[in-house]
């Protein structure tokens, strides 16, 4: 090993290696031509799953990109190109396209299959960093992701080449999401267990407080009466409602203080004298997300819930938010 590198040496290499796949990705971007939209189209155009394969680094490029195909919109995943040729290629249908990855183009183990998908007639789109390659020629469409240099200082190990991979890989699954009107929503189900899933799907109602939990009195409640309810309630508000428990306005902890700077008398005092009208409210239906929007723009913890008749139907506030991971 050597040991004669400065601190500001192991630096000025990491930033030239960085420069090189930046020049790399650079490279891709006046390629983006009719064969990008080609591969575009035959993805879309797909009744099956995009199947992605390649050898090696080009292999780990692929899962990759198979992922990130598969959670915004575009059903796919990957073959291991050595295996498919020992029984994996059944997992490829005449439905299907593939996406083969090699930089040489000339990966034995993918070129021993390229023969059983033309008999398949399944649509190959390649990506290589040589254009006169034997992939190149054979695919249906071939995307050139060749770089000017490896980052390797032996320009060996594959670096800005993988890269380049993977930045087309991303290229070509974020036009096949919006040409499919992916949204926010979608994106959410393929992900229910991250907190993207969690601050898109659910909704106002599988948060809120219901029944006998939620905080509730009249109009002619006196004020002690209305302080026991949320003080039992615990959601540091209560909504005050007529009989048919369509909410009037509420009370909180804002306006508790009000009322104790002017000396309003617990007893005597109705809720109807002191409650907040036209409160701000949460639809049962709607996201929790929206809900956190709500109480940040108007700076309040709580909110009554209404259903679309405008009764009160539960209450939440930012905790019942944040255990369920909204916050």
């Amino acid at each position: 090993m050597d040991t004669d590198f400065t601190d500001e040496g192991l630096i000025g290499l990491g930033r030239q290696a960085l420069e090189i796949e930046i020049a790399g990705l650079a490279a891709q971007v006046p390629r983006l031509d009719a064969n990008f939209a080609l591969a575009c189209r035959i993805c879309l155009n797909c009744r099956g799953r995009v199947v992605v394969t390649g050898m090696g680094k080009s292999g780990h490029i692929g899962g990759k990109i198979a992922a990130t195909l598969a959670s915004t919109g575009t059903p796919a995943f990957f073959v291991h190109p050595a295996e498919a040729s020992h029984g994996d290629i059944g997992m490829i249908t005449r439905e299907d396209a593939v996406l083969a990855l090699s930089n040489s183009g000339e990966t034995d183990e993918i070129l021993t299959i390229v023969p059983v998908l033309k008999r398949l007639g399944v649509p190959l789109i390649a990506f290589t960093g040589n254009p006169d390659s034997a992939l190149a020629r054979t695919a249906t469409v071939h995307l050139d992701i060749g770089v000017p240099a490896e980052a390797c200082p032996l320009n060996l190990a594959p670096t800005a080449s993988t890269t380049a991979a993977l930045a087309m890989g991303d290229a070509l699954a974020v036009a096949l999401l919006k040409a499919r009107g992916f949204t926010e929503e979608d994106f959410a189900r393929s992900h229910p267990a991250g907190s993207l899933g969690r601050r898109l799907l659910l909704r106002v109602r599988d948060v809120m407080r219901s029944g006998a939990d939620v905080p509730k009195v009249s109009a002619e409640t006196p004020l002690a009466e209305g302080l026991l309810e949320m003080t039992r309630k615990g959601l540091g508000m209560t909504a005050i409602v007529d009989p048919a428990d369509r909410v009037l306005g509420v009370f909180t902890d804002g306006d508790l203080r009000r009322a104790l700077d002017r000396a309003a008398d617990l007893r005597t005092t109705r809720m109807a004298e002191v409650m907040t009208r036209h409160p701000k409210t949460a639809g049962a239906d709607m996201l929790a997300a929206e809900a956190v929007h709500l109480m940040e723009t108007h700076r309040i913890t709580a909110l009554p819930v209404l259903d679309g008749a405008g009764v009160l139907v539960g209450a939440l506030n930012v905790h019942d938010l944040l255990r369920a991971g909204v916050v």
